[in-house]
């Protein structure tokens, strides 16, 4: 009897380890299948957003995330005065991330539903593709090495009245100085209006540049890595492409407002706020213009930046859209189109597209590209290109905008 009675305690013992063994099971498979449906859901929604794609994923982490993630276990790969990773909480990071909220900063969570509100002071992960030409004033807080564009600190607009008083928003560029390309000689004159780029009848194609000082290290003496000039800059190849647009029969208007001269007190970071101001003011007053093209000069390198046809060496082009405009898929396929002619033309002419984010804390990803579907950002080589070299890609990227307003023009 003792036996038998043995025996049922070790049988009840077995059989509750067995269910105390499957209920576990059953709590692990549980909790496995609802990771695996969270990861698929949210992988559905970054696809909706367009970012499971390679364009997006360079919208969400940069370079230097992962050069700090490396950092953590090779101190070879850490910069302290950089770091981006091991400074912030992991659960921060991915809340900001999912809800583009930074938890540190209560402003955040009305920029995200104020299209006119950036977040200053949120985390920021700069992009190494990304122009980071421009400098700040000296005096002035630096973005980070790599990031494209700026974004005012604050919802405040001081700085961006005047732009019309006195500085017209189109104006003309003249020729560079002599140099070894070739260039004329001349200076800007924010206040008077274009003459050979302006031409009679319709205007449909605005170009203007918001780091208008961003230059070409061969094309001055001073040796800087960052070159920047009031005199030799992005704004030649601007007036080029507007030059090229209209020999093609197509209306172009260029902007050639230096804005550190033109606004008093003027404030590196709110480059976009005031260059906004430039074309809300073009359009106002031409309500012919369809496309809109803000020209820049990357911070890559001439490796980077330049590729040869015919023995002869081409400045790289590298469009940039900026995703915090809801509409951002409208401007994406705009840069798609004329990304597909040039490859079509000339492989490798173009370095691609760049999708930036609104978590990239700048100018809420939009770089003024909300005020049409047909605005682009366009990266015109690099700093070791010549002026001479952006030309050339200049004539093939106006061959390609005309094909494509001139299209539109017939549909």
């Amino acid at each position: 009897m003792k036996r038998t009675f043995i025996q049922a305690n070790i049988g009840s013992l077995r059989i509750r380890r067995f269910l105390t063994a499957g209920r576990t099971f059953a709590v692990m498979s549980l909790c496995s299948m609802m990771v695996f449906v969270f990861a698929g859901a949210f992988s559905m929604v970054r696809e909706h957003q367009g970012a499971s794609s390679l364009k997006g994923l360079a919208s969400v982490v940069s370079t230097a995330f992962f050069a700090d993630m490396l950092g953590m276990e090779m101190p070879s790969f850490r910069n302290p005065a950089d770091s981006r990773f091991s400074d912030r909480q992991l659960s921060g990071y991915v809340l900001e991330k999912l809800t583009e909220v930074n938890p540190s900063n209560p402003r955040s969570l009305l920029a995200a539903g104020l299209p006119g509100m950036p977040a200053p002071g949120s985390p920021v992960l700069p992009l190494q593709e990304a122009e980071g030409g421009q400098k700040p004033p000296q005096g002035e807080e630096e973005p980070a090495p790599g990031q494209l564009g700026s974004e005012e600190p604050d919802g405040h607009d001081a700085g961006a009245e005047g732009i019309g008083e006195g500085v017209g928003p189109v104006g003309e560029v003249p020729d560079a100085p002599a140099g070894e390309n070739g260039a004329g000689s001349g200076s800007n004159s924010p206040d008077k209006p274009s003459s050979e780029a302006g031409g009679q009848g319709r205007k449909g194609v605005f170009i203007y540049q918001t780091h208008s000082r961003e230059s070409f290290a061969p094309e001055l003496a001073d040796g800087k890595s960052d070159p920047q000039s009031d005199k030799i800059n992005v704004g030649q190849v601007g007036k080029k492409l507007a030059e090229q647009l209209e020999s093609m029969g197509i209306g172009a208007l260029h902007s050639s407002v230096d804005y550190p001269t033109a606004i008093p007190g003027y404030d590196w970071p709110l480059s976009y706020k005031y260059s906004k101001k430039t074309v809300t003011e073009a359009m106002s007053t031409n309500k012919d213009l369809r496309y809109f093209i803000d020209i820049h000069r990357d911070s890559q390198k001439r490796k980077l930046t330049t590729i040869a046809f015919d023995g002869k060496d081409y400045a790289k082009v590298f469009f940039v859209i900026g995703k915090g405009n809801p509409n951002w898929k409208q401007n994406e396929a705009f840069a798609e189109a004329i990304d597909e002619r040039l490859e079509k033309k000339y492989p490798g002419l173009s370095r691609g597209i760049l999708g930036k984010s609104s978590n990239g804390g700048r100018n809420n990803g939009e770089y003024n590209q909300s005020l049409s579907a047909n605005s682009i950002l366009v990266e015109m080589g690099g700093v070791d290109n010549t002026l001479e070299e952006c030309y050339r890609t200049t004539e093939i990227l106006a061959s390609v905008i005309a094909d494509l307003y001139f299209e539109d023009q017939k549909a």
